[in-house]
Protein backbone atom coordinates (compact mmCIF):
# COMPACT_ATOMS: atom_id res chain seq x y z
CA UNK A 1 0.00 0.00 0.00
CA UNK A 2 1.42 3.30 -0.97
CA UNK A 3 1.90 6.34 1.48
CA UNK A 4 0.07 9.43 0.29
CA UNK A 5 2.28 12.62 0.16
CA UNK A 6 1.78 15.46 2.64
CA UNK A 7 1.54 18.98 2.24
CA UNK A 8 1.20 21.98 3.99
CA UNK A 9 -0.82 24.80 2.26
CA UNK A 10 -0.80 28.45 3.31
CA UNK A 11 -4.52 29.27 3.47
CA UNK A 12 -5.56 32.95 4.17
CA UNK A 13 -9.28 32.35 3.08
CA UNK A 14 -8.89 34.59 -0.27
CA UNK A 15 -9.54 33.54 -3.28
CA UNK A 16 -6.01 32.52 -4.47
CA UNK A 17 -5.23 30.55 -1.15
CA UNK A 18 -8.29 28.54 -2.07
CA UNK A 19 -7.22 27.84 -5.70
CA UNK A 20 -3.60 26.76 -4.43
CA UNK A 21 -5.34 24.11 -1.91
CA UNK A 22 -7.90 22.76 -4.82
CA UNK A 23 -4.58 22.81 -6.65
CA UNK A 24 -2.45 20.41 -4.25
CA UNK A 25 -5.71 18.48 -3.35
CA UNK A 26 -5.41 17.32 -7.09
CA UNK A 27 -2.15 16.49 -7.11
CA UNK A 28 -2.43 13.63 -4.23
CA UNK A 29 -1.07 15.33 -1.18
CA UNK A 30 -2.76 15.11 2.37
CA UNK A 31 -3.52 18.27 3.55
CA UNK A 32 -2.24 19.86 6.35
CA UNK A 33 -3.74 23.79 6.23
CA UNK A 34 -2.56 26.35 8.17
CA UNK A 35 -3.87 30.21 8.69
CA UNK A 36 -2.65 33.07 10.46
CA UNK A 37 -3.69 35.30 13.51
CA UNK A 38 -2.04 37.96 13.22
CA UNK A 39 -3.73 40.98 14.01
CA UNK A 40 -5.56 41.75 10.98
CA UNK A 41 -8.45 44.22 11.55
CA UNK A 42 -11.28 42.04 10.68
CA UNK A 43 -12.27 38.44 11.67
CA UNK A 44 -13.72 37.91 8.44
CA UNK A 45 -10.34 36.01 6.59
CA UNK A 46 -10.08 33.57 9.68
CA UNK A 47 -13.97 32.74 9.11
CA UNK A 48 -13.36 32.37 5.44
CA UNK A 49 -10.42 29.89 5.90
CA UNK A 50 -12.30 27.62 8.00
CA UNK A 51 -15.22 27.77 5.43
CA UNK A 52 -12.80 26.85 2.48
CA UNK A 53 -10.88 23.73 4.72
CA UNK A 54 -14.47 22.94 5.09
CA UNK A 55 -15.59 22.87 1.99
CA UNK A 56 -12.45 20.96 0.46
CA UNK A 57 -12.17 18.49 2.80
CA UNK A 58 -9.06 19.72 4.38
CA UNK A 59 -9.36 17.33 8.15
CA UNK A 60 -6.53 19.72 9.61
CA UNK A 61 -6.41 23.79 9.99
CA UNK A 62 -3.77 24.94 12.39
CA UNK A 63 -4.46 28.66 13.32
CA UNK A 64 -1.45 30.16 14.30
CA UNK A 65 -1.20 33.31 16.56
CA UNK A 66 1.22 35.95 15.82
CA UNK A 67 2.14 38.44 18.32
CA UNK A 68 0.66 41.86 16.68
CA UNK A 69 2.75 43.78 18.38
CA UNK A 70 5.50 42.73 15.64
CA UNK A 71 3.26 44.40 12.49
CA UNK A 72 3.40 48.01 12.32
CA UNK A 73 3.03 50.14 9.89
CA UNK A 74 0.77 48.70 7.53
CA UNK A 75 -2.91 49.10 7.07
CA UNK A 76 -4.08 45.57 7.33
CA UNK A 77 -2.96 45.73 11.14
CA UNK A 78 -3.15 49.21 12.32
CA UNK A 79 -4.90 52.31 12.37
CA UNK A 80 -3.99 53.45 8.91
CA UNK A 81 -6.30 54.44 6.17
CA UNK A 82 -6.88 51.70 3.68
CA UNK A 83 -6.26 53.17 -0.15
CA UNK A 84 -10.04 53.07 -1.77
CA UNK A 85 -10.62 53.55 -5.51
CA UNK A 86 -7.13 53.65 -7.38
CA UNK A 87 -6.37 53.43 -10.84
CA UNK A 88 -4.12 50.70 -12.30
CA UNK A 89 -1.43 53.14 -12.45
CA UNK A 90 -1.24 54.12 -9.05
CA UNK A 91 -1.65 50.31 -7.77
CA UNK A 92 1.61 49.57 -9.93
CA UNK A 93 3.63 52.49 -8.36
CA UNK A 94 5.98 51.27 -5.49
CA UNK A 95 5.14 49.20 -2.30
CA UNK A 96 1.57 50.24 -1.22
CA UNK A 97 0.51 50.70 2.69
CA UNK A 98 -1.32 47.28 2.59
CA UNK A 99 2.02 45.57 2.67
CA UNK A 100 2.76 43.79 5.98
CA UNK A 101 6.07 43.81 7.26
CA UNK A 102 7.84 40.55 6.38
CA UNK A 103 4.57 38.76 6.47
CA UNK A 104 5.05 35.86 4.17
CA UNK A 105 8.86 35.08 5.23
CA UNK A 106 7.46 34.64 8.63
CA UNK A 107 4.23 32.83 7.35
CA UNK A 108 6.47 30.48 5.33
CA UNK A 109 8.93 29.92 8.02
CA UNK A 110 5.94 29.21 10.58
CA UNK A 111 4.74 26.63 7.69
CA UNK A 112 8.31 25.02 7.24
CA UNK A 113 7.86 24.21 10.99
CA UNK A 114 4.86 22.27 10.49
CA UNK A 115 6.20 20.79 7.36
CA UNK A 116 9.48 19.27 8.93
CA UNK A 117 6.88 18.21 11.77
CA UNK A 118 4.54 16.01 10.12
CA UNK A 119 6.92 14.83 7.63
CA UNK A 120 5.93 17.07 4.34
CA UNK A 121 8.60 18.05 2.15
CA UNK A 122 5.96 20.26 0.22
CA UNK A 123 4.44 23.88 1.05
CA UNK A 124 1.94 25.41 -1.34
CA UNK A 125 1.49 29.18 -1.03
CA UNK A 126 -0.81 31.08 -2.89
CA UNK A 127 1.57 34.38 -3.83
CA UNK A 128 1.02 35.83 -7.44
CA UNK A 129 3.92 38.52 -8.97
CA UNK A 130 1.18 39.97 -11.59
CA UNK A 131 -2.21 42.31 -11.25
CA UNK A 132 -0.15 45.00 -9.57
CA UNK A 133 0.65 43.35 -5.79
CA UNK A 134 3.50 45.35 -5.42
CA UNK A 135 4.42 43.02 -2.66
CA UNK A 136 8.50 42.45 -2.71
CA UNK A 137 7.46 38.91 -0.77
CA UNK A 138 5.43 37.76 -3.69
CA UNK A 139 8.18 37.40 -6.48
CA UNK A 140 10.17 34.70 -7.58
CA UNK A 141 13.06 35.34 -6.57
CA UNK A 142 11.81 35.25 -3.02
CA UNK A 143 10.43 31.90 -3.13
CA UNK A 144 13.34 31.10 -4.96
CA UNK A 145 15.59 32.15 -2.11
CA UNK A 146 13.42 30.92 0.85
CA UNK A 147 12.76 27.44 -0.74
CA UNK A 148 17.15 27.52 -0.65
CA UNK A 149 17.01 28.53 3.08
CA UNK A 150 14.77 25.96 4.06
CA UNK A 151 16.95 22.99 2.39
CA UNK A 152 20.27 24.69 4.12
CA UNK A 153 18.34 25.28 7.52
CA UNK A 154 16.26 22.03 8.58
CA UNK A 155 17.09 18.45 9.63
CA UNK A 156 15.39 17.22 6.46
CA UNK A 157 17.20 19.37 3.95
CA UNK A 158 20.30 18.64 5.09
CA UNK A 159 19.91 14.99 5.15
CA UNK A 160 18.79 15.49 1.67
CA UNK A 161 15.22 15.39 1.32
CA UNK A 162 14.54 18.40 -0.42
CA UNK A 163 12.06 20.84 0.84
CA UNK A 164 10.05 22.56 -2.11
CA UNK A 165 7.89 25.64 -2.27
CA UNK A 166 4.99 25.76 -5.02
CA UNK A 167 3.51 28.86 -6.23
CA UNK A 168 1.06 27.58 -9.03
CA UNK A 169 -0.32 30.89 -9.29
CA UNK A 170 2.68 32.67 -9.52
CA UNK A 171 2.82 33.92 -13.15
CA UNK A 172 -1.19 33.80 -13.92
CA UNK A 173 -3.54 36.76 -14.27
CA UNK A 174 -6.40 37.21 -11.78
CA UNK A 175 -8.66 35.65 -14.51
CA UNK A 176 -6.65 32.81 -15.45
CA UNK A 177 -6.34 31.91 -11.63
CA UNK A 178 -10.60 31.95 -11.36
CA UNK A 179 -10.44 29.91 -14.72
CA UNK A 180 -8.16 27.13 -13.18
CA UNK A 181 -10.13 27.53 -9.84
CA UNK A 182 -13.73 26.97 -11.50
CA UNK A 183 -12.20 23.94 -13.63
CA UNK A 184 -11.45 22.63 -9.82
CA UNK A 185 -14.57 23.28 -7.87
CA UNK A 186 -13.91 26.08 -5.91
CA UNK A 187 -16.68 27.61 -4.30
CA UNK A 188 -15.14 31.28 -4.78
CA UNK A 189 -18.37 32.43 -2.74
CA UNK A 190 -16.71 31.21 0.39
CA UNK A 191 -13.56 33.31 0.06
CA UNK A 192 -13.04 37.13 1.31
CA UNK A 193 -10.01 38.65 -0.22
CA UNK A 194 -11.19 42.75 0.79
CA UNK A 195 -9.06 45.19 2.68
CA UNK A 196 -11.54 46.97 4.11
CA UNK A 197 -14.84 45.37 4.80
CA UNK A 198 -18.36 47.04 6.13
CA UNK A 199 -19.30 45.40 9.89
CA UNK A 200 -21.63 43.08 8.31
CA UNK A 201 -18.50 41.32 6.41
CA UNK A 202 -19.62 42.55 2.82
CA UNK A 203 -16.51 43.72 0.47
CA UNK A 204 -15.87 47.46 -0.08
CA UNK A 205 -15.69 47.30 -3.83
CA UNK A 206 -13.08 49.92 -3.67
CA UNK A 207 -10.01 48.73 -2.07
CA UNK A 208 -6.92 47.35 -4.14
CA UNK A 209 -7.87 43.80 -3.57
CA UNK A 210 -11.48 44.17 -4.36
CA UNK A 211 -10.83 45.89 -7.56
CA UNK A 212 -7.97 43.40 -8.59
CA UNK A 213 -10.96 40.35 -7.84
CA UNK A 214 -13.84 42.28 -9.62
CA UNK A 215 -11.64 43.10 -12.75
CA UNK A 216 -10.49 38.98 -12.44
CA UNK A 217 -14.06 38.14 -12.44
CA UNK A 218 -15.30 40.19 -15.46
CA UNK A 219 -12.29 39.09 -17.34
CA UNK A 220 -13.35 35.27 -16.57
CA UNK A 221 -16.84 36.15 -17.64
CA UNK A 222 -17.83 34.73 -14.56
CA UNK A 223 -20.59 36.37 -11.91
CA UNK A 224 -18.44 36.81 -8.40
CA UNK A 225 -21.24 35.62 -5.65
CA UNK A 226 -19.52 37.23 -2.47
CA UNK A 227 -21.34 40.25 -0.84
CA UNK A 228 -20.20 43.43 -2.18
CA UNK A 229 -21.53 46.88 -0.05
CA UNK A 230 -20.64 49.33 -2.89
Amino acid sequence: MSVRKKAVVLVSGGLDSATVLAVAKTQGFDIHAITFDYGQRHRFELDAARRVCDSQGVEELVVFKVDTSIFRGSALTNDIPVPHNRDESQMSEGIPVTYVPARNTIFLSVGLGLAESVGANDLFIGVNAVDYSGYPDCRPEFIRAFEAMANLATKVGVEGHRLTVHTPLILLSKADIIRKGLALNVDYGLTHSCYDPLPDGSSCGECDSCQLRLRGFREAGVEDRIRYGR
